[in-house]
């Protein structure tokens, strides 16, 4: 669960900070993605850490909405 979070980070800052660099914002619906991603896998090793608290939730939730969001952009 750690490596699979480290190469999602990985992923989201590279694509983030390509746009940035030139400019272009196509690749912001699977930056998105891939930040859902990031953030469903922190959520969910949360609460596999017995922490089952306000944040392994919302993080859920978060990447829940994100997905939801950016659907439309993929179809």
């Amino acid at each position: 669960m750690k490596m699979v979070r480290i190469i999602l980070a990985i992923v989201v800052i590279v694509l983030s900070g390509y746009s940035l660099i030139t400019q272009t914002f196509e690749l912001m619906p699977y930056y998105m993605f891939f930040l859902g991603a990031f953030t469903l896998v922190t959520g969910l090793a949360e609460l596999q850490k017995d922490r089952k608290g306000f944040w392994g939730y919302m993080n859920i939730v978060i990447s829940l909405f994100i997905f939801f969001v950016y659907i439309p952009d993929f179809l």
